[in-house]
């Protein structure tokens, strides 16, 4: 083969262009191997939790649903099936808002509470022989930020709803892009220059029939660190990211703890309901002046459509699994995690020193021939340190490094 372009030497060859231009491919999907190999625990480890925590979370607001439909059904049996429908909804919003759609938590928290005043008004503060009219329903909750018949339990449902559901949505936002972190540095595009190299070291001894020497391990340093010098960039964001992500969860408790708040909302309506009665007479008179005297419809009020017993399942599974509260989930999580820390920092040396170079005092390749130890000078991690060199020519960083590191810098402010 005198027309190979990379895998030339002075002794003869057993390679034509072709077989060239096949380890070329080879050498590339060896690389690609090794480096979803290199990931895969740590990929699997983000992946299987941010399914377990959206699980959880989606079985919390199904509790909270059932726990506040079940306190109309005990304890306002007369309400229960129009206030559930609102319930539905709210429940639905709170999904929404931690699932990732930009919803404002005061919007759908105070919605919930302008549409459950008509039905306590017809119920509890005025009950009449027949129901109110649609457009006196809608007059109700036109004005009930007003005449604030519940007090201030709907601002205290805003701030606790607000701070649990925020830093919940965050978590698992954070999860999921460090999921796409791994998946965009596990399929990285290798330049022309790199590919070359990496065929050199691999693939080059074979067409002078040196099918068993390994690369010297500053030989494979130099030419890995100069393939992955933009992926050693993401290491010091990567750092950034999981302090970040401890930091949050530290501060999810307490007030911010979702599972605290959610599984109490029916008590913060319970103290609602409390409210609107025993000020009843005081509201009637104030909707009167706002709304006039009630205007009423033939009664049709279906009792209790819930079926509680389907929420009761759901609360024995979870309260034998309560135990491993999130909170300990997330503390173990993150400890595994943070075993990872650095692992954009060392990938090149982990990568040679278990998968690809010769071990040490071992005769070795180094891109020419076999001998006894590397020569050439070993360059450092990352873009800057590449200038130096001796084996590949790296030129700036990849554009879709630079978007991964600027969606890590994002989410490390938020």
């Amino acid at each position: 083969g005198v027309d190979l372009q990379v895998c030339t030497s002075k002794n003869p060859t057993c390679c034509t262009k072709k077989m060239e231009e096949r380890y070329q491919t080879a050498a590339k999907q060896d690389i690609q191997q090794v480096l979803q190999t290199s990931s895969a625990t740590l990929k699997f480890l983000i992946s299987r939790n941010a399914a377990a925590f959206q699980e959880t979370f989606e079985m919390l607001i199904r509790l909270a649903e059932n726990y506040t439909s079940t306190l109309f059904c005990n304890a306002y049996r007369n309400m229960a099936a129009e206030a559930t429908v609102h319930v539905q909804e709210f429940f639905t919003d709170v999904g929404l808002s931690l699932f990732g759609t930009d919803v404002s938590t005061e919007e759908f928290v105070n919605r919930f509470f302008d549409t459950l005043f008509p039905v306590v008004y017809n119920h509890v503060i005025n009950p009449g022989s027949t129901d109110i009219s649609m457009e006196y329903a809608e007059c109700l909750r036109g004005a009930r930020r007003d005449i604030r018949p519940f007090g201030n339990v709907p601002k205290k449902a805003v701030g606790q709803m607000g701070r649990a559901l925020l830093p919940s949505r965050t978590f698992l936002q954070a999860l999921n892009l460090g999921i796409e972190v791994i998946n965009t540095t596990d399929h990285l595009q290798f330049s022309k220059d790199c590919s070359r190299a990496l065929l050199r070291m691999q693939y080059c001894p074979h067409c002078q029939g040196l099918t068993l020497s390994k690369p010297c391990m500053g030989y494979c340093l130099n030419i890995i660190r100069g393939c992955l010098a933009d992926i050693a960039e993401v290491d010091l964001h990567w750092r950034g990211y999981i302090q970040s992500l401890e930091e949050l969860s530290r501060a999810m408790s307490g007030a911010y703890d979702i599972e605290h708040v959610l599984l109490n909302f029916h008590s913060l309506v319970n103290d609602a309901l409390v409210q609107a009665r025993s000020n009843g007479p005081e509201l009637s008179e104030q909707v009167n002046k706002i709304c006039g005297p009630p205007v009423r419809k033939p009664k049709e009020s279906p009792g209790c459509s819930f079926d509680q017993n389907k929420g009761n399942q759901g609360l024995k599974m979870f309260s034998r699994d309560s135990e491993e509260t999130l909170a300990n989930r997330r503390k173990e999580f993150l400890r595994h995690l943070r075993l990872y820390r650095a692992f954009y920092g060392g990938l090149a040396d982990q990568l040679c020193g278990n998968e690809l170079a010769a071990a040490d005092g071992l005769p070795c390749w180094n891109g020419e021939d076999v001998v006894t130890s590397y020569t050439h000078r070993v360059v450092g991690s990352g873009i800057k340190a590449q200038s130096a060199n001796p084996e590949v020519k790296v030129k700036g960083t990849d554009p879709v490094i630079s978007q991964i590191i600027d969606k890590l810098k994002h989410v490390i402010q938020v």
